[in-house]
């Protein structure tokens, strides 16, 4: 009964419609666009990279796994996708991808041609395993092995260290081998940086403190036609000093896991993810999107969709999370 509660008392809360400024709008270089996620944003980090590879030219997806896993069932999500058993079929992910691009309900998978992804994982991870974020790394190196023109594309599988289903952060602690709130493991790796590394090259300098502004925006504004995108009223920007000086500035899509929204965690996703004092390093600006909870569709621990609770073409152009993504990043582009 107590648990019952606390999520109609989470429901309530994310039901409240939060008012909130409009995204502003940036110089942005539109060769300098890449996503991010954690888990569920690292199955989503995927989709939106498959779906519009024009847009987002680099992906790191963060204990995920390949493009396509779920196949629209919530079981095979649970089974095959996380727990590995059985280990996803890449041959068919692949097979399935390229029809998708050829349809043309995806972008044109020549549109990956120079595209930079990224596939981190920890050898600790219980909750999806490894077996699983070593098949995303296989989907993409198949990809670029078996599509003409795709040999520029740079696929970096780092799936050596040792942490638990959690994001890395720089300082060091004792919950790198698990997996607790708020996902963010104090492991002494500074995944952020290596993120941003993977994404838009050597820093120019070390990272201090992030010294630019953190808002809020209203991402209601941006429903697609109107469409709910099963999102949260609120969601989050950063901008680091040379961007609010107007100079050109690259743009990381950075996407939470399950229960690790605001409603769930607070801002320490936002704030101590690590991803701004890098993006002062880079001068890109940093979009924090929020899911939200819900039980009509099932989705409790407010999870990007990666199996379709949102509708039945959830991982392709017409997914309303898909669509809501892109124009998020059309708003925020002059």
């Amino acid at each position: 009964m107590r648990n019952t509660i606390g999520w109609l008392a989470l429901l309530c809360a994310s039901a409240v419609v939060h008012a909130g400024d409009a995204l502003p709008t940036l110089e942005v270089d539109a060769t300098r666009v890449a996503v991010a996620g954690l888990s569920s944003g690292g199955y989503m980090a995927t989709q939106a990279q498959l779906a519009y590879p024009e847009i987002f030219h680099g992906a790191a997806i963060v204990a995920g796994g390949p493009y396509g896993c779920a196949g629209g069932q919530l079981s095979v999500a649970l089974g095959s996708c996380m727990k590995g058993v059985p280990v996803p079929d890449v041959d068919r992910l692949v097979t399935r991808a390229r029809r998708l691009a050829g349809e043309g309900r995806n972008g044109p998978l020549a549109a990956l041609a120079n595209a930079r992804v990224y596939l981190l994982h920890g050898r600790g991870d219980t909750l999806v395993a490894p077996a699983v974020a070593e098949a995303g790394a296989r989907f993409y190196e198949k990809l670029r092995d078996e599509v003409p023109g795709l040999g520029g594309m740079r696929v970096h599988d780092d799936g050596q260290r040792a942490f638990a289903h959690n994001l890395p952060v720089a300082a060091a602690g004792d919950d790198c081998g698990r997996s607790e709130s708020p996902y963010l493991g104090h492991c002494g790796f500074d995944a952020a940086g290596a993120i941003f590394a993977q994404m838009f090259g050597a820093p120019a300098r070390a990272a201090t403190t992030a010294k630019g502004q953190l808002r809020n925006f209203d991402q209601d504004a941006l429903r697609p036609g109107g469409a709910d995108a099963f999102l949260a009223g609120t969601g989050y920007v950063y901008l680091p000093p040379d961007c609010l000086a107007g100079k050109p500035c690259g743009l990381l899509v950075a996407l939470h896991g399950c229960k690790q929204n605001a409603d769930a965690v607070g801002e320490a996703f936002v704030r101590d993810a690590g991803f701004n004092r890098w993006a002062d390093v880079y001068d890109v600006a940093v979009l924090y999107p929020q899911t939200r909870a819900s039980f009509a569709p099932l989705n409790p621990q407010a999870c990007w969709d990666w199996w379709g609770y949102s509708g039945t073409n959830y991982d392709t152009r017409q997914g309303v999370q898909l669509r809501w993504l892109v124009d998020a990043v059309r708003a925020i582009e002059k």
